[in-house]
């Protein structure tokens, strides 16, 4: 009997560890009589759709490989050519990803971002609370150019420096109450036993006799009189935090920093993926629409996320740090803790490392304002922009700033024209001389090390199946089954999508579950007559609410690798988030959301859209 249940068990072992590959081939098998029995370029559509999301959210192989599914199947079932899905794979966000990538190598290279996190915590201050925030708006500020996880990156580090620092002093603190713990209680007999005068212990330590403040009253006793101090609660002997209160802020730093990492991608187009897989399939359905750009995306995003930052900040303060903002938002130096100074001078300290600004930190805050400035006045709507100053219009899109600028960094030396002085490097106060003095900004090699090429290739997946879906007919057969739903007014109609969204990306990649989804809200949306950026936009920013477990977004694996935070402190602390993002987006899109948008009709390029798909 022992041998058959080990027999067993060995089985079921071997069996956890092929479930990919199993499901891998499982799948497509179990599914392959629905293309067979209905031999329709709608079920065919289906098929491949459904095999490719089972890929995605179960991840039984890597994305980027999970995301070339159409490029052979399509053909082979005859829904679209191979050029035709080839041409799928390589679109106008693709270019505008590399130009950005470019400038987020020369922010990295050059210690730009480094520069600009210290500084902003310098202004913010060592107070728990305001260091918190203080991260946050850094991060929030660099997630607006860079990649979330790259931002996560970055900034961990040196938040880990800053409360390594805070656990060292809260253990010298911790010394210190143990060496004169013992004095004072032997001070307190010695005067309790001589009987001559009331001792009272006040809490910050000072000590005063009740002669002073009671003088010519007769005492009826003369034993001490202590007022307790507020004792600190010690974590356990095998704890590396000194007491719980550090522990707290180790995890209200850790957790705020992926947080503030998802809401600072929220704000412009190409601040994570999932806004530029939105982009560029809504603008791919529905050609005519000219309504989203870099302008009118941070316009409506802005305001969301400075309240999201603010709720955030206070959620996580009143859940860690409690409920005390007064203490918090205080201006006096006078109640800084030895420990907040010593915080303090350890940024500072990590500021001065990286010596006077460098030129080519100048050069790349330069291209910085610079293509935010042409993003936004390309073409902002209420004025007319700089493309009305060529002939031919519609030529130029934000990409093409973006790739002008990312393709100026591999041309311009990084040393400082007509200088002799050696090159210096920022942060490192290297006096070697560089072998070549024309060397540029950045390399290639800088550029391959950022360029997430699976995201591109994942991109190109998600604008094939939309492709499919198209030409298939599958889109308008979903929007028919869709039909029922007519009943519910649009801002219902947006919350089911909102939560739905939300909770599958808490165990689906991000841009995996946007992909899957858009096309069938396309649908939904022309179905009821509602104006479809009513649920996308809702939906694509609560795409990238997944932040209750690890497995959630990347962000979340780099925090919960420090080892401050457990998984039931993440899905605590995230389901809040959560909330308050899914109840701001739903208040932004039923507000400023609709003037800017025009949400209130349902417009003609979506008529005509649905004209043609019905045909």
């Amino acid at each position: 009997m022992r041998l058959e249940a080990a027999a067993r068990m060995d089985l079921i072992k071997k069996l956890w560890r092929a479930r990919k590959l199993i499901l891998v081939v499982l799948i497509p098998l179990s599914l392959l009589p629905l293309p067979l029995i209905h031999p329709t370029s709608e079920a065919c559509c289906a098929y491949v759709l459904i095999v490719t999301a089972v890929y995605w959210v179960s991840e039984a192989v890597p994305l980027g490989a999970a995301a070339l599914v159409p490029a052979f199947l399509y053909p082979l079932f005859g829904v679209l050519k191979s050029s035709e899905v080839a041409a799928e794979y390589c679109k106008d966000t693709t270019l505008l990803l590399m130009g950005v990538i470019c400038l987020a190598a020369s922010i990295e290279k050059w210690n730009l971002h480094k520069r600009i996190a210290l500084r902003m915590v310098m202004i913010a201050g060592a107070k728990p609370g305001m260091l918190v925030l203080g991260f946050m708006c850094c991060t929030v500020f660099l997630s607006m150019w860079l990649s979330n996880t790259s931002t996560t990156a970055m900034v961990m580090p040196i938040a880990e420096a800053v409360l390594q620092q805070l656990i060292s002093t809260g253990v010298a603190d911790t010394q210190e109450d143990s060496e004169t713990e013992e004095p004072r209680a032997n001070r307190t007999s010695i005067w309790s036993h001589k009987g001559s005068e009331d001792l009272i212990s006040v809490p910050n330590g000072s000590q005063a006799t009740s002669g002073e403040h009671m003088e010519g009253c007769a005492a009826p006793q003369r034993n001490a009189i202590s007022i307790p101090e507020p004792k600190k609660e010690k974590e356990s002997k095998n704890s590396r935090y000194p007491t719980k209160r550090d522990h707290m802020i180790c995890k209200c730093l850790s957790l705020s920093i992926t947080y503030a990492a998802t809401i600072g991608g929220l704000i412009t187009i190409t601040g994570t993926s999932t806004n530029l897989i939105f982009a560029e399939q809504f603008n791919n359905r529905y050609p005519d629409a000219k309504v989203i750009n870099f302008g009118t995306w941070f316009i409506f995003s802005f305001p969301i996320a400075i309240i999201m930052l603010l709720l955030t900040w206070v959620w996580l303060h009143f859940l860690f740090l409690g409920c005390n903002f007064r203490e918090t938002c205080s201006l006096s130096k006078k109640r800084k803790t030895r420990r907040e100074m010593l915080s303090e001078r350890k940024i500072h300290d990590e500021y001065i490392k990286l010596g006077p600004i460098s030129y080519p930190e100048v050069v790349t805050g330069v291209f910085f304002i610079l293509m935010t400035l042409l993003w936004f006045t390309r073409e902002p709507g209420f004025v007319p922009g700089w493309t009305s100053l060529f002939e031919k219009k519609g030529y130029r899109t934000d990409a093409t700033v973006s790739v002008l600028l990312g393709f100026l960094l591999f041309l311009i030396p990084a040393r400082r024209p007509f200088s002799r002085s050696p090159r210096t490097t920022a942060g490192g106060g290297s006096t070697e001389r560089d072998p070549d003095p024309l060397a540029p900004m950045i390399t290639w090699k800088d550029f391959q090390n950022l360029m997430p090429w699976e995201i591109v290739i994942l991109v190109g997946g998600g604008y094939a199946l939309a492709a499919g879906c198209k030409v298939s007919g599958l889109s308008v057969w979903i929007g028919r089954q869709l039909e029922p739903m007519s009943g519910l007014p649009p801002w219902m109609v947006t919350l089911l999508a909102c939560l739905l969204v939300s909770a599958v990306t808490e165990f689906a990649s991000n841009p995996a579950t946007l992909t899957v989804f858009l096309p069938i809200l396309s649908a939904l949306s022309e179905t009821l007559k509602i104006n479809p950026l009513h649920t996308l936009i809702p939906a694509t920013m609560c795409v990238s609410f997944g932040v209750m477990l690890p497995v959630g977004n990347p962000p979340n694996a780099i925090v919960f690798s420090y080892g401050h935070v457990q998984i039931s402190d993440m899905v605590k602390a995230g389901f809040g988030v959560n909330l308050i993002g899914v109840l701001v987006v739903m208040l932004a899109i039923t507000t400023w959301g609709v003037p800017l948008f025009n949400l209130t009709e349902f417009p003609d390029w979506a008529i005509d859209r649905n004209v043609t798909g019905s045909l």
